[in-house]
């Protein structure tokens, strides 16, 4: 099962930053962002998530809340979290359960070889829990003035 557009994003729960497990239902109420990135520590990875950190009180005000996911184990999230002074949790999805839900594991050329990694995707939720917006394919550059962007049209 993955999810759609305009429909509801089953509960799940996820291993997360700052000793407090992350389950989506319990942050009805507010918009959610959830970013997928292929690895902490890499520099388009560390710039995605600086420019979210860079950016809180705006998403704030746009009463929605971010959290980043990737493979990377609770340990590791948590040294990058520190280093990068990240003020949002980061998710740990080892088993690759929300990576599939949200269909984010493709076929990726690194150096000349195929392998399998996360491609780079935000997923917007609704306070309802319903998803309301995707981006596949993320540029890092140009990400969080889209998000924004769509976060002001619909508000």
């Amino acid at each position: 099962m993955t999810i759609s557009i305009n429909n509801p994003v089953p509960d799940f729960e996820a291993e997360s930053t700052g000793d407090t497990p992350f389950k989506l239902s319990d942050h009805q109420g507010k918009k959610v962002i959830l970013y997928f990135y292929p690895r902490d520590n890499t520099p388009g990875c560390t710039q995605e998530g600086k420019d979210f950190r860079d950016n809180i009180d705006k998403f704030n005000t746009l009463n929605t809340i971010i959290f980043g996911i990737s493979r990377d184990s609770i340990k590791v999230h948590e040294g990058f979290k520190s280093k990068q002074e990240f003020v949002f949790e980061l998710l740990s999805d080892k088993e690759e359960k929300l990576c599939q839900l949200f269909d984010v594991i493709k076929m990726k050329n690194m150096y000349g070889k195929q392998v399998r990694g996360i491609e780079r995707s935000t997923f917007l939720i609704s306070e309802k829990g319903v998803l309301l917006h995707e981006w596949r394919k993320v540029k890092v550059k140009t990400h969080i003035e889209e998000v924004l962007q769509k976060l002001i049209e619909l508000s």
